[in-house]
């Protein structure tokens, strides 16, 4: 990842609503949920939310798909990844273990949901 993506990533999440939308929608993976139900949960006009949707897929973050007549998004779980992995690609200027504890934080997380993470 070049760090213009980088921060255009940052810049996308770096707004309240945008940042509980993408939240919601990883604990949601991998069914996702259409546009009108994230903007219900988060008490947000639905056209308000579709704006901040689309700020999110122009930087990666979410992939929608069309279903009938509604929207369906998910959290965009590799290009997550891709972030997280440009924050630590110079982990700990050269000295990993200085990053254990990070690393030991993230084994945690669920990686079997993972699979497949991007394709309806």
């Amino acid at each position: 990842m070049e760090i213009k993506n980088a921060i255009a990533s940052f810049a996308a999440l770096s707004q309240d609503t945008r940042l509980k939308a993408f939240r919601l929608l990883v604990s949601q993976e991998p069914e996702g949920l259409p546009a009108g139900e994230i903007a219900r949960q988060l008490s947000v006009p639905h056209n308000t939310m579709s704006a901040h949707l689309l700020v999110l897929a122009r930087a990666g973050w979410v992939v929608s798909k069309r279903q009938s007549r509604q929207i369906i998004y998910r959290a965009s779980l590799t290009h997550m990844e891709a972030v997280v992995q440009f924050l630590l690609q110079d982990c700990c200027a050269g000295h990993p273990e200085l990053c254990a504890s990070l690393m030991d934080s993230l084994s945690g997380c669920e990686t079997a949901q993972f699979n497949n993470q991007d394709s309806f």
